[in-house]
């Protein structure tokens, strides 16, 4: 089945559940499963739109909570949209404020989140018809509908009343869109319940929506929980639309959720733990402040085809870092989403090629546990 539609899926390899895909939008094409890293601001701290070209970056999120603060979605329409703005022309998916009320903490009612700008103070309101508007004058390829987001474990009630708000708010979404040129997804909820999982993604696949978010994920549950979420999820969704896990970086996080037939991602993930010095490495993730590295000639990881790994040395980079030099976030971040669009890029080719299970259980098999610190 392939979705008629701005945005189109095809599946290319199936390997158990785990997929191999093809996302086609109006900025180019996306080989799935595809990891999207985040422009918060219409920027990856650190990188230009050049960098991310380079280490392999096809589509990007941006954020809508925060665009539509600075510089306002109607400056960033009447300045071209957001490609133009920010000068990318692939594929940008933006979210559509949901986690942001969560995570400041709004209040939300059934008409929407209240909220205080981060920047100025000043009071906001987002409904879900404003988020779809304001993502509509942004101009990405795919729209995101409001949703209720709560943090885990919670009381079965509250995690039943946010899945059934983020429904009807999905349904007024619907009835809000207006671009035929922008998809729209919707976003699946019920915590860490498979029951309500499964309930909730088979009424969004009601909805007229082009592909589906799985959120409220990674907000405290256990790994055996989330599992059991997304596989629950996954069985009520189409075959034939695009699955996207909404703020999911971390390397086995991402082939666990593969395994069970994920498509997209998106994190902060890679570049935060860059700009604290860390490191995502086959053999496993480390601190370059280490004292340890203050004489190690070798690149970050010896398997890796970076710019930096095959520029710098340990030595150096950990030299940067207790000198704070500026160039060292950049470096790090550059070398972090090399590691993970490659980590991706050999899970399509395994699913290809009908071997991802023994994949994922060697990659898991190489990665140690990190070292404990030692004084810098």
């Amino acid at each position: 089945m392939t979705l008629a539609g701005p945005v189109t899926y095809q599946c290319s390899a199936e390997d158990g559940a785990a997929r191999r895909g093809r996302l086609v939008t109006p900025h180019g094409a996306v080989e799935t499963p595809a990891f999207m890293p985040v422009a918060t601001r219409a920027s990856v701290k650190g990188l230009d739109s050049h960098d991310l070209r380079d280490v392999g970056t096809r589509m990007v999120l941006a954020n809508t909570y925060h665009l539509m603060l600075r510089p306002g979605a109607g400056r960033i329409s009447a300045l071209g949209g957001l490609h133009t703005f920010m000068g990318w022309d692939g594929p940008i998916l933006t979210d559509s404020g949901g986690y942001q009320a969560f995570s400041l903490k709004a209040s939300i009612t059934e008409d929407g989140c209240g909220f205080k700008s981060v920047y100025d103070g000043s009071h906001h309101f987002l409904t879900p018809e404003r988020a779809v508007s304001v993502q509509e004058e942004l101009g990405p390829d795919i729209a995101m509908v409001l949703d209720v987001c709560i943090g885990l474990p919670a009381p079965r009630e509250a995690v039943v009343e946010a899945m059934e708000r983020t429904l009807r708010w999905a349904e007024r979404s619907v009835r809000a869109r207006s671009r035929e040129d922008q998809a729209l997804f919707g976003i699946v909820q019920g915590g860490a319940d498979p029951d309500l999982r499964y309930d909730s993604a088979r009424r969004t696949a009601e909805l007229d929506v082009d592909g589906f978010g799985i959120g409220g994920l990674s907000v405290g549950e256990d790994l055996g929980r989330r599992n059991e979420s997304v596989e629950a999820a996954v069985a009520g969704l189409p075959a034939g639309a695009p699955r996207y896990f909404m703020g999911l970086g971390d390397t086995e996080g991402l082939l666990e959720a593969v395994a069970r037939g994920v498509d997209l991602f998106d994190c902060v993930w890679p570049t935060r733990l860059a700009r604290h010095g860390k490191v995502i490495s086959s053999e496993g993730d480390y601190n370059i402040r280490l004292a340890r590295f203050a004489g190690d000639d070798a690149p970050l990881d010896p398997d890796c085809p970076c710019p930096t790994c095959r520029t710098y040395s340990r030595a150096y980079l950990r030299h940067l870092a207790t000198t704070r030099e500026l160039s060292l976030p950049r470096l790090l971040s550059l070398h972090n989403l090399v590691a993970t669009h490659r980590l991706l890029q050999e899970a399509r080719e395994a699913i290809a090629a009908g071997s991802f299970a023994e994949f994922h259980r060697q990659v898991v098999a190489r990665r140690r546990p990190a070292p404990e610190d030692d004084p810098c």
